[in-house]
């Protein structure tokens, strides 16, 4: 793979000139779109699914919201939006930034947050009266490098599996770009060998390859870089056919992920219709971003909306169910209710976190990794 990609730069005529206002001014709406992605997750895994949750309402979900817990099934697909940001986002702050600097803003981005939510996480679910248990102290110990999947240990957080596929997409991405040195045709094509890539590894089967080229997830980090394409450099034939065929690929594999004939063992039946909408709501919300369409929303509160994205990703889930648990069993308080005053909970946590280490440590962690 790496012998394919180009070392001498190209000539001026295959390097369209980039949007005087694009790559540099901050885009709003994603940062909301970021959020709205955040709390689809929160919906889904408050409402939207069995498990852990329920013991946290003392019943299944679908009970507690009859009319709403069909809906909220739908909100994991939040996770496929995030991977479509995230190659839109990653693709702009790699571009033209060597790899030691892409690689020490990409660490003092995740970490912080990602320690903090470790031992907060750890330290609630060692309190007495907290029914859920933490994992093993070594298995914690392993938490703290992100690489917990790899090597088999239990989790801490449960939605840091998505992390490990980001982990694995920042560096194909830090390898096979900002290494030799982003440029339009070097993204085109690394783009193009990792979608062949995803399609020779599903009709393999080959586990390695299944590892490293991430078939269920490729697809939507692909399509995330072909928006920021015609973000940077304006509409054209290559760069929306990355997106369209990102589309196909990534909605066969979430439609053959999250549709099942209908059966009483599983929470609910997704329809593939809704899915693949959904998905295709996602993917023109980030279009819209990135063909200026919704360069109007120029509001304060989004950027602050983006910012507490992440550290409410990390903490909402497991520590929801105890917020919930609290409110709705301790307390009495009704389920609607409890759901909203849990999201709220989480939030001003998110707050919290951004406020006292991301803002504190990010910077310090970068300035010592060289970044």
């Amino acid at each position: 793979m790496t012998a394919t990609l180009p070392t001498l730069p190209e000539p001026r005529t295959e390097q369209p000139a980039p949007r005087s206002a694009g790559p540099g001014r901050r885009l709003y709406a994603l940062d909301g779109l970021r959020l709205v992605a955040a709390l689809m997750v929160a919906l889904y895994h408050y409402g939207g699914r069995d498990g852990d949750v329920s013991r946290a309402w003392g019943a299944s979900p679908r009970h507690e919201f009859p009319h709403l817990s069909s809906a909220f099934a739908y909100g994991c697909l939040g996770v496929q939006i995030f991977f479509v940001i995230s190659g839109f986002v990653i693709c702009m702050s790699g571009w033209g930034r060597p790899l030691r600097s892409f690689f020490a803003s990409r660490a003092a981005r995740l970490y912080p947050a990602y320690w903090a939510a470790i031992v907060l996480v750890t330290l609630v679910f060692a309190l007495p009266w907290v029914t859920y248990k933490t994992v093993s102290p070594s298995d914690t110990l392993v938490n703290l490098s992100m690489l917990q999947q790899p090597v088999g240990a239990d989790r801490v957080l449960g939605v840091c599996w998505t992390l490990w596929a980001e982990l694995r997409f920042y560096a194909l991405f830090a390898l096979f770009v900002v290494l030799p040195g982003a440029s339009r045709r070097r993204v085109v094509l690394f783009c193009a060998v990792w979608t062949l890539m995803t399609v020779i590894t599903s009709a393999s089967h080959v586990e390695f390859l299944r590892v490293v080229f991430m078939p269920e997830h490729s697809a939507f980090f692909i399509g995330g870089v072909g928006l920021y394409l015609v973000h940077r450099f304006g509409n054209d034939a290559v760069a929306w056919g990355i997106v369209g065929v990102s589309f196909l690929l990534g909605q066969h594999y979430a439609v053959a992920g999250l549709v099942h004939p209908p059966n009483p063992h599983y929470f609910s039946t997704r329809s593939a219709y809704v899915v693949i909408a959904v998905l295709a709501l996602g993917y023109a919300a980030v279009a819209a971003v990135a063909t200026g369409r919704t360069d109007w929303a120029t509001w304060r509160w989004l950027p602050f909306a983006g910012a507490l994205t992440y550290p409410f990703y990390l903490v909402h889930e497991h520590l929801g169910w105890v917020v919930i648990g609290g409110l709705h069993r301790g307390l009495g308080v009704p389920s609607y209710a409890t759901f909203a005053l849990t999201l709220l909970v989480m939030l001003v946590l998110a707050w919290a976190l951004h406020r006292f280490v991301e803002r504190r440590f990010t910077p310090m962690l970068r300035r010592s990794l060289g970044g």
